[in-house]
């Protein structure tokens, strides 16, 4: 399986690495968008940094990251859940070119006006509590910088990651402190992250979208003796489904969807997140309307 999160600890257990590669997840989640290479690149390392980041939280919620924009790409989107699954997004402003040249900051921070925001939100674990949303400006040249350094001034987490992605994979590592050592003074804690930030500094894209993790870790880190922990699966998955489709045609109405299969000849939907085309004919429309054989006449009443 190679869509997989690792996770190792250095030997004192002052500061984890993780790796994070997705294959087929990643290919899935492209499978219905069409996006520059600019912006496919950002999407991908973005939805990598997800999972890193989302693998750490202590609910059973999901991870939210968003960049805001406000140049030619307006918004991208990545959810990743607790048991890593994930969706990412992203929307262009209409009648605004993308070059292909495109840059984090002339995509998203062309005017100054680019937000970064994360939202933890519980979820059904916790459905009375409000989800957190913090909301940085949109610093750093990459998605690397500007989730590094949101972790280190929001969360108060030394964090550094490298990230890379491109049509058919990504792929993300990540250094960190422990919580509760980055505060901490001494030699030797201090000693095992800088070695361990150097070390993984000398990663290269191409290792990290071509090598399998355990290569990539042991080319790194060869000479430190890692704990290695469970590997976790990660896959794409949308909530959205054909009968989601036509509850929402439903609550449309009969006469306007009748509308617009006059005027098309069939209904097509797409899924606002992952893109995923639904069609409806004429048959399909109908039956949208029409109420179960086998419901007795007072009970359909009842629910139109």
């Amino acid at each position: 399986m190679t869509d997989q999160l690792k996770k190792y600890l250095f030997p004192d257990h002052s500061v984890r690495v993780q790796a994070a590669r997705l294959d087929e997840a990643w290919r899935a989640g492209l499978a219905h968008q069409s996006y520059p290479a600019c912006l496919q690149q950002l999407l991908g390392e973005l939805a990598a940094a997800s999972v890193l980041l989302a693998s750490n939280i202590k609910f059973q919620g999901s991870l939210v990251l968003q960049l805001q924009g406000d140049g030619p790409v307006a918004l991208i989107v990545v959810e990743c859940s607790a048991d890593l699954s994930i969706r990412a997004t992203a929307t262009l402003r209409e009648g605004r070119e993308v070059p292909a040249d495109g840059t984090l900051q002339s995509l998203l921070n062309a005017n100054g006006q680019g937000r970064f925001v994360v939202v933890l939100d519980p979820g059904r674990e916790r459905p009375q509590a409000q989800p957190y949303q913090g909301v940085v400006p949109l610093d750093g040249d990459t998605v690397a910088e500007v989730l590094e350094l949101y972790m280190r001034n929001s969360e108060q987490l030394d964090t550094r990651l490298w990230l890379a992605a491109d049509a058919q994979r990504c792929a993300g590592l990540l250094v960190q402190r422990m919580p509760g050592q980055e505060g901490a003074q001494s030699e030797a804690l201090d000693s095992t992250w800088e070695r361990a930030c150097h070390l993984a500094a000398t990663v290269r894209a191409d290792e990290l979208l071509d090598l399998d993790t355990d290569t990539l870790i042991h080319r790194l880190f060869w000479d430190e003796s890692l704990a290695v922990l469970e590997p976790r699966g990660i896959r794409w998955h949308c909530p959205c489904t054909r009968e989601r489709v036509a509850d929402m045609l439903r609550m449309l109405g009969r006469a306007e969807v009748e509308s617009v299969l006059a005027e098309r000849g069939q209904v097509d939907v797409a899924c606002n997140f992952c893109g995923k085309p639904y069609h409806f004919d004429a048959v399909d429309c109908a039956s949208l309307f029409r109420p179960a054989l086998d419901t007795p006449a007072e009970d359909s009443k009842s629910l139109h």
